[in-house]
């Protein structure tokens, strides 16, 4: 049931993506997400999508994998596509039924909502993917080591972030396990309506929440045997070094990205004689 959940997950492997630097994918990734939100055409999200594929395609991650991450914010998109396919008065009425009213701005609205979000979420899925979290938490310390300066715990923050990010399939196969358990004695989790279902998962979280207790329990003791006092005098057995991959990668999607933004502005306004590009 929980297996389906990709976020958080390490696929191994050896592709350009696998070896390219932590720090560089991060900020890719940022660009990525600010470039999401500069798009406003259908055309651009379909480039978008292109680039994804191609991305997922050279990583040698299963597109599956990819996918499965979306499962989790169903609910979110339901919920998004309902607000502004009946709450958005623009454009010209498809549809009426007592109060409520499906135009084509809100078809329109919703249907970029709902692939802004799937994007930006497969998008930090392929992150994940092929980033250990060990390289995640150092890429992280590197980017954020300036604000030292001004005496930020940037150490203990990316320690707490590793934590959270190795906890995730660990929690994801307990609750698993909890619930095959739960099934084998009984209880139901897909029958009844919504209200049945969220009260038939409380025998779930009672004992998630011991197991994942014990587990904080027994890491804080392990790091007090090792001794660890935050921070200093740490060094690191692996170093983050920046190669011709990552400057070849950056170089790419930067100038690919640096193309889209240009493309949708200018779609703006040529809007009259390339009306497809700009919708």
């Amino acid at each position: 049931m929980f297996k389906d959940v990709a976020f958080g997950q390490y696929y191994p492997g050896q592709s350009f993506l696998h070896k390219m630097d932590a720090r560089i994918k991060i900020l890719l990734a940022v660009v990525y997400l600010v470039c999401m939100f500069f798009i406003q055409s259908f055309f651009g999200f379909g480039v978008i999508f292109v680039l994804l594929a191609l991305m997922i395609a050279f990583s040698g991650v299963p597109a599956k994998s990819v996918f499965k991450s979306v499962k989790p914010i169903i609910f979110l998109l339901v919920f998004t596509t309902v607000l502004n396919l009946f709450f958005n008065p623009s454009g010209e009425v498809l549809v009426e039924w007592w109060i409520f009213r499906i135009t084509s701005g809100g078809l329109i609205l919703s249907g970029k909502l709902v692939l802004r979000l799937v994007l930006i979420v497969m998008g930090a899925s392929l992150l994940t993917l092929t980033t250990t979290p060990m390289d995640l938490t150092h890429g992280i310390e590197r980017l954020l080591k300036p604000l030292k300066v001004i005496h930020f715990p940037v150490s203990e923050l990316a320690l707490i972030m590793s934590i959270a990010l190795r906890m995730i399939p660990s929690l994801i196969d307990e609750t698993d396990r909890i619930i095959r358990a739960q099934k084998a004695r009984g209880a139901d989790f897909e029958s009844g309506n919504i209200f049945k279902r969220a009260k038939a998962f409380i025998p779930i979280l009672i004992p998630l929440f011991i197991s994942s207790f014990m587990r904080a329990a027994d890491l804080a003791n392990a790091m007090n045997s090792r001794c660890y006092k935050g921070s200093k005098g740490r060094t690191k057995m692996r170093v983050l070094k920046a190669g011709w991959r990552d400057l070849v990668g950056a170089f790419v999607i930067v100038a690919f990205f640096g193309g889209v933004i240009s493309l949708n502005f200018l779609s703006g306004q040529l809007a009259g004689t390339l009306p497809w590009m700009y919708f």
